[in-house]
């Protein structure tokens, strides 16, 4: 295994999923705002599910995001 194109790959990932997610959360929050489902001072409480079928892997990150 090369150790520097395999993290070149994993970093790739990680920033197709990072700009993927935020652009995904800022749309669904601007329609929730204009739709009056939330107000804008609302924490929100995100998860990813990771998973690689392959290494049977599958991991839960949780956090929280204020909208004010």
């Amino acid at each position: 295994m090369n150790k520097d194109a395999f993290n070149i790959q994993i970093r790739r990932f990680l920033k197709k999923v990072g700009i993927r997610s935020h652009s995904e959360i800022e749309t669904a929050v601007a329609r929730a705002i204009s739709s009056g489902l939330l107000r804008g001072d609302e924490k929100l409480s995100p998860q990813i599910i990771l998973r690689i079928p392959e290494l049977e892997l599958m991991i839960e990150i949780e956090g929280e995001i204020s909208l004010s």
